[in-house]
């Protein structure tokens, strides 16, 4: 958005406070995190929580937090989980599960010449991939295949004399000799990684992003340099999804080598996983795995429907990833239908699928739940700041 002041641009990956009143900069956080926290909480982490500005507020009414209307409804109300290609006459800001809705240079609106834009900071969620390992059935009917694409990690020395490093990278395979078979997908995948389809997202989410603030607003320089930083958490598809970005950005005027900056794992403040009693506390009382009445309200309602989903998956009652909230069957569904996969088949029962209007009330309950959580409740805001402090104050 438009304003005064300093020059910066920031696509978050990262934040460098002793420069933001020295250069322009931009930065760009990939975030592993389903939504990534917004910066509301910034206003509050240096005030008392108890003043009347910093209060938790109640958000506006909609069929997402209407637990009548989550379990009533047909459909998705036009929210995107089948692809990332949006149907002929959908606005590109529409709600895509598969392909994050970002600036776009058909849409921005240029604002006045009165104004200055002088900074930019990107909060992105990673682009498309396999389901996390986890969230696989016990056995699925299907195979994912990743041999299309390559998972390079590699570390080289840097300075002018140096020896360079293979451009080496991963490639998975089930080995027949080992005895042990993991639960789940079988094939040539890491669970999670950013599929092939979600590297090409990622390349255009970067084109996207200088199209608008290169090309239209001349905010970006023409060749990548310092002024544009990166930063990614210690979650490979972070990284993964900002290689392509970065190339959609500038293409081959980036130089070999660019920096992603990242945390100390245990510090990292993009995706908190240090101690912090009182916010684990919190979110423990009212969250996922908590007896908080109105948590549990929804899946009291859904008992019976989780129960049909457990005899179609083969998932076991006593598995409590599956039934502690929707977002094990929720990735699970959701990744399929992004990358054009069948739903499931029951392994004991093919004629036995899940549908797509059960498809569809999975994700009306993960929006509601992911709404409840981060938003809905009232211990929400309190929670929130207590986790996402560092990340707050990293953004100022």
């Amino acid at each position: 958005m438009p304003t005064t002041g300093f020059s910066s641009l920031v696509l978050l990956i990262a934040t460098v406070s002793s420069l933001l009143f020295a250069y322009i900069y931009m930065v760009v956080c990939f975030s592993g995190l389903l939504f990534p926290t917004t910066f509301v909480f910034m206003a509050t982490t240096t005030a008392d929580i108890g003043t009347p500005w910093s209060q938790w507020h109640p958000p506006t009414t909609t069929w997402i937090n209407n637990l009548t209307s989550v379990l009533g409804d047909d459909g998705v109300h036009g929210f995107i989980f089948n692809g990332s290609t949006l149907p002929d006459g959908v606005e590109p800001d529409r709600y895509n599960w598969c392909n994050m809705p970002h600036v776009h240079p058909q849409t921005y609106v240029i604002p006045s010449a009165a104004f200055e834009l002088v900074y930019v900071e990107v909060i992105q969620r990673h682009h498309k991939r396999t389901p996390y390992q986890d969230n696989a059935f016990p056995v699925e009917t299907y195979s994912w295949d990743c041999s299309d694409q390559g998972l390079y990690t590699y570390g080289e020395p840097l300075g002018a004399e140096k020896n360079s490093s293979a451009q080496v990278y991963w490639r998975v395979e089930e080995n027949s000799v080992n005895p042990f078979i993991a639960p789940g997908f079988r094939g040539n995948c890491q669970f999670p990684q950013i599929t092939h389809g979600g590297l090409d997202d990622s390349w255009q989410h970067g084109r996207d992003l200088y199209e608008v603030y290169g090309t239209m607003l001349g905010f970006l320089p023409s060749e990548y340099d310092s002024t544009v930083a990166y930063r990614v958490t210690g979650n490979q598809i972070t990284s993964q999804v900002a290689g392509m970005l970065v190339d959609g950005m500038f293409g081959p005027k980036h130089p070999k080598h660019v920096p992603l900056s990242i945390q100390p794992g245990l510090v990292d403040s993009l995706q908190p996983s240090y101690s912090c009693p009182k916010a684990s506390r919190l979110y423990q009382e009212y969250g996922v795995g908590s007896m908080d009445p109105k948590w549990r309200l929804h899946l009291d309602a859904t008992n019976d429907f989780l129960g049909t989903l457990d005899h179609i998956s083969g998932v076991t009652a006593d598995n409590s990833g599956f039934h502690k909230s929707f977002d094990h069957y929720y990735d699970n569904l959701s990744a399929r239908l992004c990358h054009q996969k069948p739903l499931p088949c029951s392994v004991k029962n093919s004629s036995q699928c899940v549908t797509q209007r059960q498809a569809d009330t999975v994700f009306r309950m993960g929006q509601y739940e992911y709404s409840y959580i981060y938003r809905d409740s009232p211990q929400s805001l309190e929670a929130a700041v207590a986790k996402h402090n560092g990340m707050a104050r990293d953004g100022v």
